[in-house]
């Protein structure tokens, strides 16, 4: 299963969603370009609830342009309306040129005061006489025009940070003594360039990743115990799963899988995301 998807934790709520490929001279600075888009009935609401893997994104919305730091829990956005939004995921060799403190920048966001890219952006993304995929094209490639004016090379850190936000993704890593024989450099190295590029501890984002994949297989798989799922993850027992599971998403793991496999749950007042889903709900947005 792709990172992309593990940090959804209600999938069948997405929107509408486009996932693309930035261009080759930016693949060291943007993992991907989401844009999601949606149409919702009058007094309709969508509850996009995520628990993304800790990154930092731009963001361009018809509101503004933002720099949205990383997250250190689940969080909640309610769509309503029609609208839209072109964000970029950010690897972490592009953080230091586009959110310079991103621990300062937690689970928040700074205004990026653009007005020549929001109106570029919004002309590309509400053209009319174009088709979707056009206008989807055209929206990044101008943001890709703006990242690569703003992000230098990824150097020597960047690129091992780069390579660090890999490992991490990995489920086969439980612990942070894993790291460095995997990358060839000392905790101490890894430690420094966490809080440098990503704005969080090794151990935490660990945790997150373990969580995320804990998630997803609750979700998929009806027949799992959590005591096999806990063991399964690196944690020493039920209990230090079920904690950590009901701190970061607010709900115990048997309470999320029953939520979670009902396809409509009760009280929230929406299902299925009007135009079905392409890809996920928007994977690190805060």
């Amino acid at each position: 299963m792709d990172e992309d998807r593990r940090g959804i934790l209600y999938p069948h709520r997405l929107p509408e969603l486009h996932r693309l490929a930035p261009p080759p001279r930016l693949t060291h600075a943007v993992r991907w370009f989401w844009i999601p888009e949606w149409a919702l009935p009058a007094g309709e609401e969508s509850h996009q609830e995520l628990l993304p893997f800790p990154a930092c994104n731009v963001v361009v919305e018809a509101s503004g342009v933002t720099a949205v730091g990383p997250t250190t829990r689940a969080s909640e956005r309610v769509l309503t309306g029609t609208g839209w939004a072109v964000g970029a995921l950010l690897r972490p060799a592009a953080v230091p040129a586009l959110v310079p403190d991103p621990a300062a920048c937690r689970d928040g966001e700074r205004a990026v005061r653009d007005p020549e890219l929001l109106a570029e952006v919004t002309s590309a993304m509400t053209h009319r006489a174009a088709a979707g995929s056009v206008r989807r094209n055209r929206a990044v490639a101008v943001l890709s025009a703006w990242l690569l004016e703003r992000v230098p090379d990824a150097g020597a850190d960047g690129a091992l940070a780069n390579e660090l936000a890999e490992a991490l993704a990995d489920p086969e890593v439980t612990r942070v003594d894993q790291l460095p024989a995997m990358l060839h450099a000392s905790t101490r190295t890894l430690q420094r360039l966490a809080e440098r590029f990503f704005g969080l501890s090794l151990h935490s984002m660990i945790r997150r990743r373990r969580l995320q994949e804990g998630a997803l297989r609750l979700r998929e798989d009806a027949g799992l115990g959590i005591a096999a799922l806990a063991s399964e993850l690196g944690y020493a027992d039920h209990a230090h799963f079920t904690s950590d599971f009901r701190a970061l998403l607010g709900v115990t793991p048997s309470a999320y899988r029953a939520r979670a496999r009902a396809r409509i749950d009760d009280g929230d007042g929406d299902g299925d995301a009007p135009g079905g889903s392409r890809e996920a709900a928007p994977p690190d947005r805060a």
